[in-house]
C-alpha cells in the first residue's frame, strides 16, 4: 500500500465536512421545528450566497462562459444536492422528531449504493477490489451501528415509515449530487463550484417558497432563529459545503460517498454527548470499524 498525501488530505476533509453535517442535525436544525420546510432550506442556501457575495463577487465573471452542459451541470447539483436531497433529509428528520436516528443513518446506508452505480455509468471510474471490500465494510459497520443485530423497525408509526420514504428520496439525490458535483469540479474549482450551488439551489428554493407563499412567513422566524440559520450558514453549511468540494476535487466519488459515512458516526456521538442517549457496545465497535473502513480507503492508493 502507497500513501497518497493528496487523497488522504481530500478524504478527512470530506470527513470533517460530514461531521460538522451531523452537528447540524443533532444541535442546529431541530430549533427550526416551528418553520416550513420550504422556508428552512431556502434561508440555509440564500443566506450564505448572500454573504458569499461579498468575497466572492468575482465569481460572476464565468457566466459569459457557461456553456448548456454547464448550465446542465450547475442546475442538477442544485436541484438534487441543495434542494430535493436537503428538503427530502430535513423532512424526514422533522418527521420523527429529531429523535429517530435510525432515519437518518438508512439515509447514510443507501447512499453509496447510489453515488457509486452513477460514478461508475457516468464518470466512468473503476470498481476496484480493494475499495469494494471496505466499502462493503463500512457500509456493513454503518448498518450495525443503527440496527445492531434487528431489522429496521418502521411500523413505530406512520410517521416513521414516512420518514424512512423521504430518506430513500434524499439518499438518491445526495447520491446523485455527488457525482454531478465532481463532475462540475473536473472544469471548475471548488470555490466556483461552491458558489454557483448557492446560486442555483437559491433560485430554485425561491421559486418554490415564492409560488406557495411560504416566504410570507419571514416576518414570523425569531431573532433567536435567525442565529441559528447564520450558525448553520457559516459552519455546516457553506463552510462544511467548501470543505466537501475541496476533499472532492481530489478522491473519486466513490470514495467521498463512503468518507460521508462520517455523517451518521458523528450525529450518533454527538446525540451521546448532547442528549445523554448511551451507545450500547455493539454501537462503539461498529462505530471503530466504520472509521477504519474509511481509512483504510483514503490512505490506499487510487
Amino acid at each position: 500500500m502507497k500513501f497518497n498525501k493528496s487523497v488522504f488530505t481530500g478524504a478527512m476533509a470530506i470527513c470533517v465536512a460530514a461531521t460538522l453535517w451531523g452537528l447540524d442535525g443533532v444541535v442546529l436544525t431541530p430549533r427550526l421545528y416551528s418553520l416550513d420546510i420550504g422556508l428552512v432550506v431556502f434561508i440555509f442556501h440564500a443566506l450564505p450566497f448572500l454573504l458569499m457575495n461579498l468575497f466572492m463577487y468575482k465569481e460572476y465573471k464565468h457566466i459569459r462562459n457557461f456553456t448548456k452542459g454547464d448550465v446542465l451541470m450547475f442546475s442538477l447539483v442544485a436541484l438534487f444536492g441543495g434542494a430535493i436531497g436537503t428538503l427530502a433529509i430535513v423532512k424526514a428528520l422533522f418527521l420523527v422528531n429529531f429523535k429517530a436516528l435510525t432515519v437518518v443513518v438508512l439515509l447514510q446506508k443507501l447512499q453509496p449504493v447510489f453515488a457509486i452505480t452513477l460514478a461508475f455509468i457516468l464518470l466512468k471510474e473503476k470498481l476496484k477490489r480493494n475499495f469494494i471490500l471496505w466499502s462493503v465494510l463500512a457500509i456493513t459497520a454503518g448498518y450495525f451501528l443503527t440496527f445492531g443485530f434487528n431489522l429496521p423497525d418502521l411500523t413505530t408509526g406512520n410517521n416513521t415509515a414516512l420518514a424512512a420514504g423521504f430518506s430513500l428520496l434524499a439518499a438518491f439525490a445526495f447520491g446523485s449530487s455527488t457525482v454531478f458535483s465532481k463532475k462540475v469540479l473536473q472544469k471548475y474549482s471548488f470555490f466556483t463550484a461552491t458558489f454557483y450551488r448557492y446560486a442555483f439551489t437559491s433560485i430554485i428554493m425561491f421559486l418554490l417558497v415564492l409560488s406557495s407563499g411560504i416566504l410570507m412567513q419571514v416576518p414570523q422566524i425569531t431573532v433567536f432563529q435567525w442565529s441559528v440559520f447564520a450558525l448553520v450558514g457559516i459552519t455546516t453549511g457553506s463552510g462544511a459545503i467548501f470543505l466537501y468540494y475541496f476533499g472532492l476535487t481530489r478522491i473519486r466519488a466513490m470514495l467521498a460517498t463512503i468518507c460521508e459515512l462520517c455523517f451518521p458516526v458523528s450525529a450518533i456521538v454527538f446525540d451521546y454527548l448532547i442528549n445523554d442517549k448511551v451507545l450500547t457496545p455493539l454501537q462503539w465497535v461498529s462505530a471503530a470499524v466504520l472509521i477504519f473502513a474509511i481509512l483504510k480507503l483514503s490512505l490506499d492508493k487510487e
